[in-house]
């Protein structure tokens, strides 16, 4: 049928060859997708019934991005999110409910604690801090209402690794789901799941991505059990990431490896000369014995990444470590890491129950540059001071 202009505007006719192969994942975008024929046309997120139902639960670069971080932690399934903080979200979401226990490791992710205390309270949630390093003792802490123990190891800021093992061997005897955080292994550096971990989180902005251009986050779960709670509850949340994004992601992939070695490398270089620093009372980096869980970091770990802390002497006071990281000129102020850009940024408020270092940490995330020219830099830095130790 010869249909007008303006319809071929939308049906055309047009064709391009076949054939088209390349080493990139092509960018599939789309809310709408199409079906063969009117008895094909489902409704449904599990790809296992209908490949593609509905952009908003996948396209072929979505779901390539979710199957690689699959393959790459070892996992039974991979949910995409637009970043890790609905990662998070959608891991309490999808194994809480009103009434129920949730035991959340002391040394958590700021923003995690901000949500436990404000929106799952709020829906009956019994939230509970324990100690990072308390390892099978957690059992004292479980409850008969106890559903879910959330981990983050190596802990925010502050660095504590935690015995996962110990804690999943204890939540299991009471059937408590162990979540962790692996953000800081990228996945590779530690094997969750080979821990008797039941659903990882990572927020894909870090190191999969590796260049602060990005924002998503994954959700990965062990087994069937958790495909159905976590596949239900991103559906319902309606958690879509950007192909745009997962494209990128993708990208990051590729060179992840490279990446890890050359961060893990720059970064104990700079530690290891902070660690010998008359200003610093403290480095807070798992592969070094001030860390606490070091040697448990020796015993689960192959790896160590690019972010880590420092506390100072007390004698420093608050406007002194401004002035500080404000004199670094290769260290850029910002939250976030696992990027190329070297960063540094003041952590003075920590919510702990336990007793914290004060106005005395900050945080440095080391990237790509050479670990020379970010020692210099430090040096430099540190003769703000003026104590004569610089």
């Amino acid at each position: 049928m010869d249909h007008s202009w303006q319809t071929k505007l939308i049906h055309s006719d047009a064709q391009v060859p076949e054939g088209f192969r390349s080493l990139v994942t092509p960018v599939f975008r789309g809310s709408t997708t199409v079906f063969p024929n009117a008895a094909s046309a489902r409704d449904t997120w599990r790809h296992d019934v209908v490949p593609y139902a509905y952009g908003l639960y996948g396209t072929p670069t979505t779901l390539e991005l979710a199957a690689r971080i699959t393959e790459l932690e070892h996992g039974h399934h991979t949910f995409l999110t637009p970043g890790g903080q609905a990662a998070i979200a959608l891991i309490c979401f999808a194994f809480l409910r009103g009434g129920d226990h949730l035991l959340i490791t002391d040394s958590v992710y700021g923003p995690t604690r901000i949500f436990a205390n404000k929106l799952l309270a709020r829906f009956g949630v019994e939230v509970e801090y324990y100690p990072s390093t308390i390892g099978a003792d957690i059992e004292q802490y479980i409850k008969p209402n106890t559903r879910l123990i959330w981990c983050e190891s190596p802990g925010s800021v502050t660095m504590e690794v935690q015995d996962v093992p110990a804690i999943a061997a204890a939540a299991h005897r009471h059937n408590v789901i162990v979540a962790l955080d692996n953000t800081y292994s990228a996945g590779v550096y530690f094997d969750a799941f080979a821990h008797d971990v039941d659903v990882t989180m990572q927020a894909l902005t870090k190191y999969i991505g590796g260049h602060s251009d990005l924002l998503l986050g994954s959700v990965t779960v062990r087994d069937a059990a958790g495909y159905e709670r976590v596949g239900s509850a991103h559906d319902l949340l309606g958690l879509n990431s950007s192909p745009d994004d997962c494209s990128l992601a993708l990208r990051g992939m590729l060179t992840l490896a490279v990446r890890l070695r050359a961060l893990e490398e720059s970064t104990l270089a700079v530690a290891r000369w902070l660690a010998d620093r008359p200003e610093i009372e403290r480095v807070l980096h798992p592969a070094l014995p001030s860390c606490p869980g070091h040697d448990i970091w020796k015993r689960d770990f192959t790896g160590s990444t690019s972010v880590f802390s420092v506390v100072f002497h007390a004698r420093y006071t608050k406007q002194q470590l401004f002035a500080f990281i404000d004199a670094l000129e290769l260290y850029e102020i910002g939250y976030s890491w696992g990027g190329v850009t070297s960063l540094a940024v003041p952590m003075f408020v920590l919510a702990r129950i336990g007793e914290g270092y004060g106005e005395r940490v900050v945080r440095f995330n080391v990237g790509l540059e050479e670990p020379r020219d970010l020692i210099a830099d430090l040096e430099r830095a540190l003769g703000v001071f003026g104590d004569g130790r610089a």
